[in-house]
């Protein structure tokens, strides 16, 4: 006969201390701690790599909790053979565990997370904007400059010619421009192609190529323009943190049948997740190297372009500047996708605020986008197929020509400076047209000026890089090193672009190692970033 009394778990606790949990429960502890190790090990390398937060916080939440209703439903089925009160000790484990987590969790939150991953952590977790960390001090507004002698005064800017002699400079910042030859089917000739003009630093790659076609080459000219126009296919796509520019370019390429997600546009465009700004050439860049369609970019646009583009089946990004509900100005894209002259509105797809209504588009006035669109020196990008080319440059007219495109826009700015002197925005796009035509000392002007009448937003430097190239091109390296500061201490130090105007400044001004530093940052953020790596190369450092 079995001894009972020596079979008893509570006889075996007496002497032997405590009775051993059941094998299922303490393999279950086990293995569940073991994945837990694994997973935050993952976690901890998807971090180093650049991954994003959701990678591992899904599963490791599920693993959590699946420890918590293991041990917590095991402790109940196997009170029996288990220690007296174990299920309590395991409840009070528990709390003990919650408590420093969240207490770890926070700090990590607050400290170690970067912008857009707090982003991702509130989208699971909207209590957690209550601990956003305090914003860090800032200026929060552009420097003031310094008053200048020798350049041209301001009143002289607003009745300047348009057209112009480029300046020389010592050392010039924008690669020549190139021609060749593209063989298009409704072309009588192979046409000459001008190489887009952008503002420096350049893309990192080759930029977009629109033909410079004469009218009477054209085979199918442009018809008249209707009312209104809808194009239609496309798919929105809701954009991810800062990356409304890959969520743009993603949807307006869906318009012919791309079927990828903004991810494979992130990849190429914006390696570090929290770049805040990916500029038209790079959009552009990428359309061209990496679909089957093409694309160009131009300043200086008006409605009536955006309207016959639309209605010849066209799709057009803008980029413009927003002001939302609870929010400062932000640089944004948007996708134009119809317009209709009868309400005097457009429809666009938006990476934020969405469709619209059925998927329409969402309603904004001829007003109210053209104010928006103001503020990017009217900056657009069209998606088009590569037979189209010939009627796209006939759409474009003189705006196929770079150089003629910025003479528009400068000639657009210094009217609106003229009907309002105190408008920001009209002064900065005159300088931003004067450097796109190497007219640096008039550039620096229109930025002076832009920077006197009224507060420019904060952010402007995130986007536009215009007054680094411009003072840089005149020696005001002091203005540039300012700028650059400025932009460090509001949030631009993820703009590579920052890194480099700065470094391009402190090298001019003998401080090499200090440069070298800045061009390192500037890859750090963007390791496609040619015109950082160049600048580096050539210090030597």
């Amino acid at each position: 006969m079995v001894d009972q009394e020596k079979t008893n778990p509570r006889r075996i606790e007496v002497e032997y201390g405590v009775a051993p949990p059941p094998r299922f429960l303490m393999g279950l502890v086990i293995g569940g701690a073991l994945l837990l190790v694994i997973l935050s090990a993952a976690g901890v390398l998807a971090f180093r790599s650049g991954g994003g937060l959701t990678s591992f916080i899904v599963p490791l939440a599920g693993l959590v909790g699946l420890l918590f209703v293991g041990s917590l439903a095991g402790s109940v089925i196997f009170r029996k053979s288990l220690p007296r009160g174990c299920v309590v000790w395991v409840i009070a484990g528990w709390a003990l565990l919650a408590v420093a987590g969240s207490i770890g969790g926070l700090l990590i939150y607050r400290n170690a997370l970067a912008p857009g991953q707090r982003e991702t952590a509130k989208f699971y977790l909207p209590f957690l904007v209550n601990f956003d960390p305090p914003p860090e001090p800032s200026d929060l507004r552009l420097p003031t400059p310094v008053p200048s002698t020798g350049g041209p005064s301001a009143l002289d800017l607003l009745n300047t010619p348009v057209g112009g002699e480029t300046e020389e400079t010592t050392e010039p910042t924008v690669e020549p421009t190139t021609t060749m030859t593209i063989s298009t089917a409704t072309s009588t000739t192979q046409p000459t192609a001008t190489v887009l003009d952008s503002t420096l630093p350049p893309a990192p790659t080759q930029a977009a190529i629109v033909p410079t076609v004469p009218p009477e080459t054209i085979s199918n000219p442009v018809p008249s323009r209707p009312e209104s126009a809808r194009l239609y296919s496309f798919r929105h796509v809701k954009q991810t943190w800062n990356n409304c520019g890959p969520a743009n370019i993603t949807m307006a390429l869906s318009y012919y049948g791309w079927q990828d997600g903004q991810e494979t546009a992130a990849a190429y465009l914006k390696p570090d997740a929290e770049d805040k700004n990916v500029n038209p050439g790079e959009m552009v860049a990428f359309v061209n190297e990496n679909t089957g369609v093409r694309a160009i970019t131009r300043i200086g646009g008006d409605l009536d372009l955006l309207r016959d583009l639309l209605a010849n089946d066209f799709p057009v990004i803008i980029e413009t500047g927003y002001l939302y509900e609870g929010s400062d100005w932000l640089g944004h894209y948007q996708t134009v996708v119809g317009y209709d002259d009868l309400g005097q509105v457009f429809y666009l797809y938006d990476s934020y605020l969405g469709a619209g209504a059925n998927g329409e588009g969402i309603l904004e006035s001829y007003a109210e986008l053209d104010a928006n669109w103001q503020a990017f020196n009217r900056t657009f990008i069209v998606i088009y197929r590569q037979e189209d080319e010939p009627r796209v440059a006939a759409i474009l007219g003189e705006r196929a020509d770079p150089t003629r495109a910025a003479e528009i826009a400068l000639q657009v700015a210094q009217e609106e400076a003229r009907e309002n002197p105190q408008n920001p925005f009209a002064w900065f796009n005159m300088g931003t047209a004067y450097t796109r035509l190497g007219r640096y000392n008039e550039a620096a002007t229109a930025y002076d000026q832009a920077r006197r009448v009224d507060t420019l937003p904060w952010r402007m430097l995130w986007y536009q890089f215009g007054p680094y190239e411009a003072y840089f091109n005149i020696g005001r390296y002091d203005d540039v090193l300012a700028l650059a500061n400025s932009n460090l201490n509001n949030g631009g130090e993820y703009v590579e672009e920052t890194h480099y105007w700065q470094g391009r400044a402190l090298a001019a001004l003998g401080q090499n190692r200090e440069a070298a530093a800045a061009f390192r940052l500037a890859l750090s953020h963007n390791p496609s970033f040619a015109a950082a790596q160049d600048a580096l190369d050539e210090l030597n450092v």
